[in-house]
């Protein structure tokens, strides 16, 4: 499993299209030829871009899912909402479908962040918010999530 490093300000064109950054592009080199899959976020109003074996891995977990169970039909189905395979052109850019792009807001400005193997892809202001958001508790979220870990690595 591949993990993504760094976060990057980019543009969006009228059409939805993202130039990706070199340093990124080098990141997903890759991963080109399988191509992307890019949905709507769980918990917030950004995109999560998954290389195809990221996702491929993701779903047969789902698939695991028993079906006649209600709650899971209704999970894979707000889960894969908006699903779409894309890739990334010979200029380095990807184009965003434009209800994904009315769903996370995505305006001229945008922030694509590494999380850990998948990207997020933010309007920046709502990026911008969102951390915001999470500074106020960190310390506090940081200690529950990762505090009770009995890894020695784990600093």
């Amino acid at each position: 499993m591949q993990h993504f490093i760094g976060t990057y300000e980019c543009k969006a064109d009228e059409k939805g299209r993202i130039m990706l950054p070199i340093s990124l592009k080098k990141q997903l080199s890759d991963k080109l030829k399988s191509g992307f899959v890019i949905k709507r976020a769980v918990f917030n109003s950004c995109l999560e871009l998954y290389p195809s074996k990221e996702w491929d891995d993701l779903m047969l977990r789902i698939n695991k899912l028993n079906r006649f169970n209600k709650k899971n039909i209704d999970f894979i189905r707000r889960f894969t909402a908006g699903v779409r395979k894309i890739e990334i052109d010979m200029s380095g850019r990807i184009l965003i479908p434009k209800d994904l792009i009315s769903h996370a807001n995505i305006s001229k400005e945008i922030v694509v962040s590494s999380a850990v193997n998948i990207l997020e892809i933010w309007d920046k202001d709502s990026y911008e918010n969102a951390i915001d958001d999470a500074k106020i508790d960190f310390g506090n979220l940081a200690e529950e999530v990762m505090g009770d870990k009995k890894d020695e690595n784990v600093s």
